[in-house]
């Protein structure tokens, strides 16, 4: 496959969305519970040591660290559109004593880095908060090495399914649905990764779909909780709020029944995902 250059500030208009979530701690909380294990596991039978790998939107870095220690002696780089939480990953990667990673800051539909750099090129719940999905794939196409992986995990909320159900919870969802749109990302990601995939120029495809469950009484209080947080005092709640979805008054409400849906013995949350493995040829 001939691939394009490396396409210049000013030669490339980089599509952009705002990001939904934010860095909130509650946000964080989310992402530094990642592994590899548990959100990558369709990705690690075709890793191997000496392998070159791309995390794109890293975030707090957990799950990079955990490809760093797979593929040692092989490099890993970690990158992020904010630059603050790559703080946050570089102190995991010492924290774990590993040296052959590195974090910096990129866009990822326009991606600095030469043609054919590595061999794998991965990105958890990323293309959901894109402006142009499409055309993240094909940049991450661009620096994937021919016989490499090209290889995308985003959940996908209106799959979202949990007992008991909460009217208040159904409100939740369709607010997350018109904020995230109307951010410019697309929070049903987990379905159209194969459909993006093709439009990428993608023939060699391979797709997959895994779950999280939430169901002991930990994993409830940590998920509600986290949630009812988010709900109120995160970039998603300022959003929410100057956006005309919702008012304070209705996101504290939302934020209760999290918390009160959190107390049930009987309750039971489960987040879906796409999965794709992309051969670059």
């Amino acid at each position: 496959m001939t691939h394009a250059s490396v396409p210049s500030t000013s030669d490339a208009a980089h599509e952009t969305a705002v990001y939904t979530h934010g860095h909130h701690e509650s946000v964080l909380r989310s992402h530094s519970w990642r592994t590899a294990a548990n959100s990558a596991a369709y990705l690690l039978p075709e890793l191997r040591a000496g392998l070159d790998v791309l995390d794109v939107g890293c975030g707090p870095g957990t799950i990079t660290a955990d490809l760093a220690a797979l593929v040692a002696p092989g490099r890993v780089t970690g990158v992020d559109a904010a630059e603050g939480v790559l703080s946050k990953a570089r102190s995991v990667a010492v924290e774990r004593g590993l040296e052959n990673v590195e974090f910096t800051v990129a866009d990822v539909h326009a991606l600095d880095f030469p043609d054919d750099s590595f061999d794998v090129v991965h990105a958890h719940q990323v293309l959901q908060h894109v402006g142009d999905p499409v055309r993240a794939l094909r940049e991450m196409r661009r620096v994937c090495r021919p016989g490499g992986l090209v290889a995308a995990r985003d959940s996908d909320y209106g799959a979202f399914a949990w007992f008991p159900e909460r009217p208040a919870l159904d409100g939740w969802l369709d607010l997350y649905h018109r904020v995230a749109r109307a951010n410019g990302g697309e929070p049903d990601a987990g379905r159209r990764l194969f459909s993006w995939a093709r439009e990428a120029g993608f023939t060699d495809i391979t797709t997959t779909a895994a779950t999280w469950c939430f169901a002991t009484p930990d994993e409830r209080s940590w998920w509600s909780g986290l949630w009812a947080d988010r709900t109120v005092d995160s970039a998603y709640a300022d959003l929410a709020v100057s956006g005309g979805h919702a008012t304070t008054a209705e996101l504290t409400s939302i934020a209760e029944a999290w918390r009160e849906w959190g107390t049930r013995d009987d309750a039971w949350f489960m987040v879906p995902h796409g999965e794709i493995l992309c051969r670059v040829s």
